[in-house]
C-alpha cells in the first residue's frame, strides 16, 4: 500500500508480481524446426529474439512506469500471438521445456510455476494493472492535468484487472500450489471495484471544487458504492485471509467515509432548501457511519486516513449542532429517523477502459508465417459464410433490379416520356443495325457501290475485247501469208489452233451480259425500294419515328402535373438504384478488406464467438438492402399509380401502336438494305475473279500471237532460200527442218534476241518442214472448274443445255500442248464421224448455279 500524505484523500496502488528467468528462445525454435521446418526457424529469428529480449526486460523491471506500462502492452500481444502457434504444456508433443514462475503480489514468499502461457499472460495482465494505479497514484491530484490524468490511469487499471478476470483468470487457475490468488477471479473482481472507487474519488475531488452540494452527494455516494463491493470481495475467501488486514480496514474505512460525505453533502444542500429536519437526519446518519468504521477499523487504518475522517467527522458534528439549534429555536419541526429516509443515488461517472484495444493483437506481424491449421480451417470456415452472406444479398438486388426493369418495360416507361419530349428510342438491337447500315454508307453509298459494278464490268470488256483483237490479227497475218505462199505454206491455220480460245473469250462475254443483266436488275430494285430505305439515311434515326403529342383537349388542365409527378418517381427511382449499386460494391468492399485471421490467431476463446462478432457487422448492409428494396416497391406502385393516369391522358395505346409500326418500317429496310448490299458484294467480288481469268487468257493469247510470229519468220526464211535456189545438201550438214511453235531448236543468232525454249529439234521420223502428224488435240481446249478460274457468276441463269463432253484444258496453264515441247508431238487427232457434230464445252467456263439461293428472285418466270 502507497499514500500521498501531501493531498488530502489517500489512496492504494498495486504492488507488481516478481517473476524468474525464462529462456524462451530455444524452445521456440526447436518446435519450429519440427514442426515446421529449418528454413522458417531462421525467417523467425528475429521474432524469437524480440520474444526474447521482452521477457527479460520484464524479469528486471527497473523502466520508468510509463516505458514499464508500454513494454507489458507489447509482451502481451506477443504472448497472444504466439498462443495458437507454440502449444506449451507438459505434453510430448508441446513445448515441455518452459516454465514460468511468478510470486504472488500481496503474499511476497508464495509463488506459482506453470507450463502453461495463459498463467504467463494473466501475470503480465496483473502487472500491467499494477503500472496503471502506480502512474495514478504518482500524478499530482492538487492540478487539474494530474487529476485527470489520475482519473484515467485508475479507469486503465479498472479496464485491465477486469480483462483479467473475464478473460484470463480461470485458464490460469491451475491447481495445487502451481497458480497464485492475486490472478484469481475474485481478486481481479476486486481490483477492478478498488480502481474504479479511486477513479470515482478523482471525479469527487474534482466536482468538490464547483461547490454544488447536490452533485457532490451523488458522486460521493457511488464512490461509498464502489469501495463497499471491494470491501464485500475482501471479506470472502479466497481473499479474506490472504489480503493484508491494513487493505481491509482501509477499503472499510473508505466506504464509510464517503457514505459520510454523501449524507454530508446532501445535508448542505437541504440546508440551502430550509429542508432543517431531514438536514439533521442526514448529518446523524453520516455521523453514525463513521464512529462504527472507526470503531471496526481501530488501529489498523493508516494515520493520514484517519485525520481525513476525523475533519469530516468534524464537520458533521459542528453543522448537526447547529441545525439542532436552529430547529429548537425557530423551526420546531419533527425530525424524522435516519432509517425512514429515502436512499441517496450515487451517480457513476467512472467506468473501466476497455483493455481489449490496447491488448488487441490482430494487427500483429511477428510470427504471421507460422499459420495452424486449426486457424486456416477456421479461416476457411469464415469466408464461406461471409460468401454467402454477400451472395445472397447480392442476388436480392440483381432480381430486384432485374424485376423492376422488366415492369418498367411493361410500361413502356421511361420511353413513353421522353417520346413526348420529341425523343423517341429504338429497341437496343434495332439501334445497332442501323448504326451498322449508316457506318457502311446507308441507302445514299449504294449509288456510288454500282458505279464501282459498273467500272469493273467496263474493265472486264475492255480487257476481253483486247484479247479478242489480238486473235482476230493473228489470223489475219496468218490469211494473208498463207495467201501469198499458197501450197508451200503447210502450216496449220489459225481457226485450227484457237477455236479454244475463241470458245473461252465467248464464254466470258456471256457471263459478262449475264452479269450486266443482274446489275440492270439490282439497279432497279434500288429505284423501287429508295423510298423505304431512305428512313435509314436519318440520323439520328430517332428523328425518323413518332412522337408523343399533347391531348387536343383536356379537361382538367393537370397534364403537366401528372407528367411532373411521374418523372419525379421515376427518378426517385433510378436514386434507388444507384444505392443498390453501392449497396454492392459496400458489399465487394467489405468481403475484400475483412482478414480475420489474425484475431483467429490471437483469439483465446470460442470460435464461433468471434465469428458472431465479426458477421455482425454485415448486418447494416443486409439492413439498408432490405430497406432499399421496400423503397424500390413503395415506388414502383406510385409509378404505377402516376402512369395509369398518363395513359389515360395522352392515349398510349395510338402511340405504342404507331411506334410498333415505325419498327417494323425500319426493320424492313434494314433486312432490304441488307439485301442489296450482299447482292452488290457478290457482284464484285465476281467482277474481280473474272478479270483474273479474263487477264489470264489475253495473256495466254498473247504467248500464242508471238510463238506463231516466231515460227512465221522461220518458215519465210525457209521458203525464200528455196524459191532463190539455194541449197544446203553441198555444206556437209543435215538439211533443216522446221519445229513447230513452241519446239527445241537450236539457239538462233544473237541478233534475234528470241529466248531458245521456243526452238526445239523435230521428232524422230516425222516429215521435213511442216509435214508431220497433227497434234492429238487443239491447241486451247476449254476447262472446267480449274485453278484459276472464277466461280459461277453471282446471278442465277436458266440452265444450259446439255452439251457432248470434249477434252479438259486447264486454262491456267500455257496456252497450247507442246509449250514446254513439240507442237506436233501427239498422235493424230481422232476424226469426227460422218455427219457428227464437232465436239463442244460442255457448259461456258463461268456456269450458272442451280435454280434458288439468294438471287432466285431475279429470274422466277
Amino acid at each position: 500500500m502507497a499514500a500521498q500524505h501531501g493531498q488530502i484523500n489517500v489512496m492504494l496502488a498495486i504492488h507488481a508480481k516478481r517473476t524468474t528467468a525464462v529462456d524462451m528462445q530455444k524452445p521456440l525454435r526447436n518446435y519450429i524446426v519440427q514442426h515446421y521446418s529449418e528454413r522458417e526457424a531462421q525467417d523467425m529469428e528475429e521474432d524469437i529474439e524480440e520474444v526474447n529480449r521482452m521477457r527479460s526486460e520484464v524479469e528486471r523491471s527497473t523502466d520508468a512506469l510509463e516505458a514499464r506500462r508500454d513494454l507489458l502492452q507489447r509482451y502481451f500481444r506477443a504472448l497472444s500471438v504466439m498462443e495458437s502457434r507454440f502449444p506449451i504444456s507438459s505434453e510430448r508433443e508441446h513445448i515441455n521445456t518452459l516454465h514460468f514462475t511468478w510470486y504472488d503480489a500481496f503474499r511476497q514468499g508464495r509463488k506459482g510455476t506453470q507450463q502453461n502461457i495463459h498463467f504467463e499472460k494473466a501475470a503480465i495482465a496483473f502487472n500491467l494493472g499494477a503500472v496503471q494505479s502506480q502512474i495514478a497514484l504518482s500524478a499530482d491530484r492538487t492540478t487539474p492535468t494530474g487529476l485527470k490524468q489520475a482519473c484515467g490511469a485508475f479507469q486503465a487499471a479498472a479496464g485491465v484487472f477486469a480483462f483479467l478476470r473475464d478473460n484470463i483468470s480461470m485458464k490460469a487457475a491451475g491447481t495445487g500450489n502451481n497458480s497464485t490468488i492475486d490472478i484469481s477471479v475474485e481478486c481481479a473482481g476486486m481490483l477492478e471495484r478498488l480502481m474504479l472507487a479511486q477513479a470515482q474519488e478523482c471525479f469527487f475531488e474534482k466536482v468538490v471544487a464547483d461547490n454544488k452540494p447536490s452533485l457532490c452527494s451523488k458522486v460521493a455516494k457511488q464512490v461509498g458504492s464502489f469501495y463497499e463491493e471491494a470491501y464485500a470481495a475482501l471479506v470472502l475467501p479466497p481473499l479474506n485471509q490472504h489480503m493484508d488486514r491494513t487493505w481491509v480496514a482501509h477499503v472499510q474505512l473508505k466506504a464509510a467515509q464517503f457514505n459520510a460525505e454523501a449524507c454530508y453533502r446532501a445535508a448542505l444542500d437541504l440546508h440551502e432548501k430550509e429542508n432543517i429536519p431531514e438536514e439533521i437526519a442526514r448529518l446523524k446518519a453520516g455521523s453514525s457511519l463513521i464512529a462504527e468504521a472507526r470503531k471496526q477499523s481501530k488501529g489498523a487504518a493508516v494515520g493520514p486516513l484517519q485525520d481525513v475522517v476525523a475533519k469530516l467527522e468534524t464537520n458533521i458534528i459542528r453543522n448537526l449542532e447547529r441545525a439542532n439549534k436552529e430547529n429548537d429555536r425557530v423551526y420546531l419541526m419533527r425530525v424524522p429517523t435516519p432509517d425512514s429516509l429515502p436512499p441517496l443515488t450515487g451517480a457513476a461517472l467512472a467506468k473501466s477502459t476497455p483493455a481489449a484495444d490496447v491488448l488487441d493483437a490482430s494487427k500483429e506481424k511477428m510470427f504471421a508465417g507460422l499459420v495452424p491449421d486449426s486457424s486456416a480451417k477456421a479461416l476457411s470456415k469464415y469466408t464461406e459464410m461471409v460468401d454467402d452472406i454477400i451472395r445472397t444479398q447480392a442476388e436480392k438486388l440483381q432480381q430486384e433490379s432485374e424485376i423492376m426493369r422488366v415492369r418498367l418495360k411493361e410500361m413502356d416507361l421511361p420511353d413513353s416520356l421522353r417520346s413526348l419530349e420529341g425523343s423517341a428510342t429504338l429497341p437496343d438491337d434495332l439501334r445497332d443495325d442501323v448504326e451498322a447500315v449508316q457506318i457502311d454508307g446507308g441507302p445514299s453509298g449504294l449509288e456510288a457501290e454500282m458505279r464501282q459494278l459498273r467500272d469493273l464490268r467496263r474493265v472486264n470488256e475492255e480487257l476481253l475485247a483486247q484479247t479478242e483483237d489480238q486473235l482476230e490479227k493473228e489470223a489475219r497475218e496468218d490469211a494473208q501469208i498463207r495467201a501469198q505462199f499458197g501450197t508451200r505454206w503447210t502450216r496449220p491455220q489459225s481457226s485450227t489452233l484457237t477455236k479454244t480460245l475463241h470458245d473461252r473469250a465467248n464464254g466470258f462475254a456471256a457471263n459478262l451480259k449475264q452479269a450486266g443483266d443482274s446489275d440492270a436488275r439490282i439497279e432497279r430494285t434500288i429505284r423501287d425500294n429508295m423510298q423505304i430505305m431512305s428512313i435509314l439515311d436519318a440520323k439520328p434515326i430517332e428523328s425518323a419515328l413518332p412522337t408523343l403529342g399533347r391531348p387536343m383537349l383536356s379537361l382538367d388542365g393537370n397534364e403537366d402535373q401528372i407528367v411532373g409527378a411521374l418523372r419525379q418517381r421515376l427518378t426517385e427511382l433510378e436514386q434507388c438504384a444507384s444505392q443498390r449499386a453501392g449497396l454492392e460494391d459496400m458489399l465487394k468492399e467489405m468481403r475484400r478488406k475483412d482478414n480475420i485471421l489474425p484475431k483467429l490467431m490471437t483469439t483465446s476463446g470460442s470460435y464461433e464467438d468471434l465469428f458472431k462478432k465479426e458477421l455482425s457487422k454485415y448486418d447494416l448492409v443486409s439492413q439498408e438492402v432490405f430497406r432499399n428494396i421496400e423503397n424500390q416497391e413503395r415506388l414502383f406502385q406510385q409509378i404505377k399509380m402516376h402512369n395509369e393516369a398518363f395513359s389515360a391522358i395522352f392515349n398510349l395505346e395510338d402511340f405504342k401502336s404507331q411506334k410498333e409500326k415505325a419498327y417494323h418500317q425500319v426493320q424492313a429496310a434494314v433486312q432490304k438494305y441488307r439485301e442489296i448490299r450482299e447482292n452488290i458484294n457478290e457482284g464484285l467480288k465476281f467482277y474481280v475473279t473474272l478479270q483474273d481469268a479474263i487477264t489470264n487468257l489475253k495473256q495466254q493469247c498473247s504467248d500464242y500471237v508471238m510463238t506463231r510470229s516466231i515460227q512465221c519468220r522461220e518458215m519465210m526464211d525457209d521458203l525464200q532460200r528455196q524459191i532463190a535456189g539455194l541449197s544446203f545438201t553441198n555444206d556437209n550438214r543435215p538439211a533443216r527442218t522446221y519445229p513447230s511453235v513452241g519446239a527445241s531448236a537450236p539457239a538462233p543468232p544473237a541478233s534475234h534476241g528470241q529466248d531458245s525454249s521456243y526452238y526445239h529439234p523435230a521428232p524422230t521420223g516425222s516429215a521435213p518442214g511442216y509435214a508431220g502428224q497433227l497434234p492429238a488435240r487443239p491447241p486451247y481446249y476449254a476447262g472446267q472448274n480449274q485453278p484459276g478460274m472464277p466461280p459461277p457468276p453471282y446471278y442465277s441463269q436458266p440452265p444450259a443445255p446439255p452439251q457432248p463432253p470434249h477434252q479438259a484444258h486447264i486454262y491456267s496453264q500455257p496456252p497450247y500442248p507442246g509449250w514446254q515441247g513439240q507442237y506436233y508431238n501427239g498422235p493424230p487427232a481422232p476424226q469426227a464421224p460422218p455427219g457428227s457434230q464437232p465436239a463442244a464445252s460442255s457448259q461456258p467456263p463461268y456456269h450458272a448455279p442451280p435454280a434458288g439461293g439468294f438471287f432466285s428472285h431475279f429470274y422466277k418466270q
